[in-house]
């Protein structure tokens, strides 16, 4: 029956022209890996940067608790140096942790090299959770508030990561099909034609999220009430991530009937539920900022 639909249909062979390399200078290989984690770090700032500098979507329209800060330039720009970092040790540090645990004791050195691949977007995830934490004890900022600035951001590095890094990488793909649109990868071990999982997740997680976050700012002035982008994002990934391990090919040995990701991806969902509740029952709060005599 594959083998039918796939000489009726075909698929899309992996062209051979993306490479994993962009380009190299001398000895030095610059890969779209690591060019995907730049632009999509910059990408979150300068975004979350140009939502800070707006006023109509801090400002609420009934009654409000207290004012509360607006990040400055600066504080975003710290924000994004500690995240940074957060991404990649919690991503490297996860992955060894959530789907590598052998490597602590078989290879303890491999921990470190990062270059070879392995990152996990749950570890990653609790890294910018530790920066968002620091940034807030380090700049006297409300915690949920800095959470919800980053999380505006966030869909836009992980549109750049899925596409740039892990699709033209060809890492993380889906399982066998024969719907029409499937690729054949040349680093799966079989020329089976897999669904492009990493692309439905750059969709979903990247521009949907992006764009329903947006719709809840800009609309419906969500950033008012804090919590509720973070409690958003958090429960959209979650549900995601877990509608695409369906179609994506499981990375580690399953959790019983669930795979990893998917795990690791459902609490995120009821957590996010419950922080986007408990957010929209509280009063709104006005904005300050740090231009301001009361500051």
């Amino acid at each position: 029956m594959l083998t039918a639909l796939i000489d009726m249909f075909g698929a899309i062979t992996f062209p051979t022209w993306i490479k994993s390399e962009a380009f190299s200078i001398g000895p030095l290989s610059v890969k779209w890996y690591g060019i995907s984690y730049i632009i999509g770090i910059y990408g979150a700032y300068f975004y979350a940067a140009s939502i800070a500098k707006r006023r109509d979507v801090w400002i609420a329209k009934g009654a409000t608790r207290k004012p509360e800060l607006v990040p400055s330039k600066t504080m975003l720009q710290d924000l994004m140096f500690y995240s940074l970092v957060g991404i990649i040790a919690g991503g490297r540090i996860g992955y060894i942790l959530f789907y590598s645990t052998s490597t602590i004791w078989e290879a303890p050195l491999d921990i470190f090299k990062v270059w070879d691949g392995g990152m996990s977007f749950h570890g990653g995830f609790l890294g910018v959770c530790a920066a968002v934490f620091y940034t807030h004890w380090r700049k006297k900022l409300d915690l949920w508030r800095i959470a919800d600035v980053t999380a505006i951001g966030a869909p836009l590095g992980l549109l750049a990561v899925r596409f740039l890094g892990n699709f033209v990488n060809q890492e993380l793909y889906g399982r066998v099909t024969d719907v029409p649109w499937g690729f054949i990868f040349s680093t799966a071990p079989d020329s089976q034609p897999r669904h492009p999982s990493q692309l439905y997740e750059a969709f979903l997680e990247g521009i949907v999220i992006f764009l329903v976050l947006r719709f809840l700012c800009t609309k419906y002035k969500a950033l008012t009430k804090p919590g509720i982008c973070a409690g958003a994002f958090i429960l959209m990934y979650g549900l995601f991530r877990f509608f695409v391990e369906f179609f994506r090919e499981p990375d580690a040995t399953m959790f019983g009937p669930l795979t990893r990701g998917m795990a690791y991806s459902l609490p995120m969902f009821f957590v996010g539920l419950a922080i986007v509740i408990w957010a929209i029952r509280r009063s709104p709060v006005s904005p300050k900022r740090v231009d301001d005599k009361s500051a």
